[in-house]
């Protein structure tokens, strides 16, 4: 059996069941083991921690693309909802921060964007 090429690592975002808000959704890895395999995970959304119990692989899914609309600062976003940002790739909406700011979590890391303005 040939082993994943991927490497783990900390901050990395993987598709997993949340206990709390009853969804599959990106977590944030906060540990790894020692031979690489994800041992601790995250839930930007309501901040649950807990341990990595993922059958799949730890690769984002792939219809998430397909699902997500591209990003477009003009538009309102809410938390939960996908995007497909040009530069950054596919992101999730972790929070709204301001009227005019939100929390988007991409494979990376959380970036902060803007939306709802006028052109």
């Amino acid at each position: 059996m040939e082993q994943e090429q991927h490497q783990n690592a900390l901050g990395d975002r993987v598709e997993q069941l949340c206990v709390v808000c009853g969804e599959e959704k990106g977590h944030v890895v906060l540990s790894v083991g020692k031979r690489g395999q994800i041992t601790r995970v995250n839930c930007p959304q309501c901040g649950t921690n807990g341990r990595f119990k993922s059958i799949k692989t730890a690769t984002r899914k792939r219809g998430l693309a397909a699902e997500s609309a591209p990003y477009d600062w003009t538009r309102t976003y809410r938390k939960g909802q996908s995007l497909l940002h040009p530069k950054f790739g596919e992101g999730e909406v972790t929070a709204v921060i301001e009227p005019k700011k939100i929390d988007v979590l991409f494979s990376d890391r959380i970036r902060r964007l803007i939306h709802s303005r006028d052109r």
